[in-house]
C-alpha cells in the first residue's frame, strides 16, 4: 500500500505542478491527494482505523495552527490594503533616475516583505511601478527584481514567507535567531542581483502619469483612517512573535487577537455610515477578498504531507538522501533549486516530516538553511514562487523572457546568499 500512496502523492504533485496546462486548479488537485493519501492509509490499517483517526487528528492539529495563522495575517493585509495604509510607504518614492528608484523599489520590497509576506508585497509594489515606471521592457526588469527582493525578505522573518512560517509554527526555527543568521545571506542574494542591474540597467523610466488620485476611494474622496490602520496592521503583526515569546502560546492566537483589534477598530472610523458604504472597509469584507483557495490548497498538501509521514515513507526517504549525497547541505541546496520548479510549501512540509526534532533540534543548521534555500530559490523560476506567479500575472512577464533575463541574476544571487550563509556558520558554530 506504501507504493500506491507514493503514487497519489507523486501523481497529485504533478498536477499541481501542471496547473495551467491541465487546466485543473492546483487547490483541487492538493485536496483530492491529501483526501486519497489519508484514505488508503487507513485501508492498509490491518483492523486500526482508530489508530489512523488519532494520528489524523494530530496532523489536523498542527495544520489548523498553520491555517488560522495564514487567515488571519491575509485578513490584516486585506484590511490595510482597503484603507490605502501601504500608499502611505509607496507615495513617498519620487524619484526619476532609474538606477536611485530600482535601489529604492528593492529595499522597500526586501523590508517589506518581512514585515508582511512576499506575495502582497509583491501585489504592492509592482501596482506601485505602474504608476511609475510607463515603459513596458523598464518595469519588467524592475518587476523582476521584485520577486527576488520580495522572497529574500520574507526569507529570514517567521512572518514573511510562508515556508518560515511553517517551520517557525512547527517548532524547527526561534524567532530572535532566523532573524539574526539568515539577515545577511538575504541581503546577499539581492546585492548580488541588484550591483550587477546597477551597471547593466540602460533606458528611461517613461513619462510619468499623475498620482494625484492616489490615497483617494472610487468616490475621489480621501480615505480615513489610512495611517491608523497601517501602524495597527504592523504593529499586529510585529508583536505576534513577541507575543509568542511571552506567552508560550501558539502563534495564530497573537494573529487573531491581531486580527480582533483591528476588526473593532475598522467598526470605529465610519460608525454612522450605512451598511454598503462600510463594507468594503470592514474586516468581514476584507475576508470576503482572502485568498481562500490558497488556504485550502495548503490543507490538502500538509494533509498528504502528513499521511506520508504516518507511514514513515519521509523517514525512508530522507535515510536514501542521506546514503546517496551523504551531506545534508547539498540535499537541502537541491531543495532550493527544486523550489523553483515545483511548490515550496510542499517540499518544506515533506522535509519538515523526513527529519526530526530530536535529531536536529530547534534552530539546527538543516532548518535555517532549508527556510533560507526554499524562501529564495523559488525566484530562480517565475513560476517558482507565489510572489513570481502574482507578478507574473499582473505585468503578463512571458515565462522565456524571465528566464533570458532575470533567472540567472536569481541563481548568482540565490548561491551567493547560500555560500554566505555556509561560510557564517562555518566560522561561528563549526559546522
Amino acid at each position: 500500500m506504501e507504493i500506491a500512496v507514493i503514487i497519489v502523492f507523486v501523481v497529485g504533485y504533478i498536477a499541481i505542478a501542471m496547473e495551467h496546462p491541465i487546466k485543473i486548479n492546483k487547490t483541487a488537485s492538493a485536496l483530492l491527494t491529501g483526501v486519497f493519501c489519508w484514505t488508503l492509509h487507513a485501508l492498509s490499517s490491518q483492523g486500526e482505523p482508530g489508530s489512523v483517526t488519532a494520528e489524523l487528528s494530530h496532523h489536523l492539529s498542527s495544520v489548523s495552527e498553520i491555517l488560522f495563522f495564514l487567515m488571519g495575517a491575509m485578513t490584516i493585509v486585506e484590511l490595510v490594503d482597503a484603507y490605502q495604509g501601504f500608499r502611505l510607504i509607496t507615495d513617498r518614492i519620487n524619484t526619476t533616475n532609474p538606477k536611485i528608484l530600482l535601489w529604492l523599489i528593492c529595499f522597500v520590497t526586501f523590508f517589506l516583505s518581512a514585515i508582511l509576506d512576499n506575495l502582497t508585497t509583491s501585489i504592492v509594489m509592482v501596482s506601485l511601478i505602474r504608476k511609475l515606471i510607463p515603459k513596458k521592457e523598464m518595469r519588467m526588469f524592475f518587476a523582476g527584481m521584485i520577486i527576488i527582493a520580495a522572497n529574500a525578505g520574507g526569507a529570514w522573518t517567521p512572518i514573511g514567507d510562508v515556508t518560515t512560517t511553517m517551520l517557525w509554527i512547527g517548532g524547527q526555527i526561534s524567532t530572535v535567531n532566523i532573524m539574526k543568521v539568515l539577515f545577511v545571506p538575504s541581503i546577499v542574494c539581492l546585492l548580488v542581483p541588484l550591483l550587477y542591474l546597477s551597471f547593466t540597467l540602460k533606458g528611461e523610466l517613461g513619462e510619468r502619469q499623475n498620482t494625484a488620485h492616489m490615497h483617494t476611494d472610487d468616490h475621489g474622496e480621501k480615505v480615513k483612517g489610512s495611517t491608523t490602520m497601517l501602524m495597527l496592521g504592523i504593529g499586529a503583526l510585529i508583536f505576534v512573535p513577541i507575543f509568542k515569546t511571552i506567552t508560550h502560546l501558539p502563534p495564530y492566537i497573537g494573529m487573531l487577537m491581531g486580527l480582533g483589534i483591528l476588526w473593532v477598530v475598522s467598526e470605529l472610523i465610519n460608525p454612522h455610515a450605512d451598511e454598503a458604504a462600510r463594507k468594503p472597509f470592514s474586516a468581514a469584507g476584507a475576508l470576503s477578498r482572502i485568498d481562500s483557495s490558497s488556504v485550502l490548497f495548503f490543507l490538502g498538501i500538509l494533509l498528504a504531507v502528513g499521511a506520508l509521514e504516518s507511514m514513515h515513507i519521509l523517514t525512508h526517504f530522507a535515510e536514501i538522501l542521506g546514503s546517496t549525497f551523504g551531506d545534508n547541505r547539498i540535499i537541502v541546496t537541491l531543495i532550493g533549486l527544486l523550489s523553483a520548479v515545483v511548490d515550496n510549501v510542499p517540499l518544506v512540509a515533506a522535509s519538515m516530516g523526513m527529519y526530526s526534532l530530536e535529531m536536529y533540534p530547534m534552530d539546527h543548521l538543516i532548518w535555517e538553511y532549508l527556510a533560507y534555500c526554499a524562501g529564495t530559490g523559488g525566484s530562480i523560476l517565475i513560476i517558482g514562487s507565489a510572489a513570481g506567479v502574482a507578478v507574473m500575472g499582473m505585468e503578463k512577464i512571458d515565462f522565456i523572457w524571465y528566464l533570458k533575463k532575470i533567472s540567472l541574476l536569481a541563481m548568482l544571487g540565490y548561491f551567493a546568499g547560500a555560500a554566505c550563509y555556509l561560510a557564517i556558520e562555518h566560522i561561528f558554530m563549526g559546522y
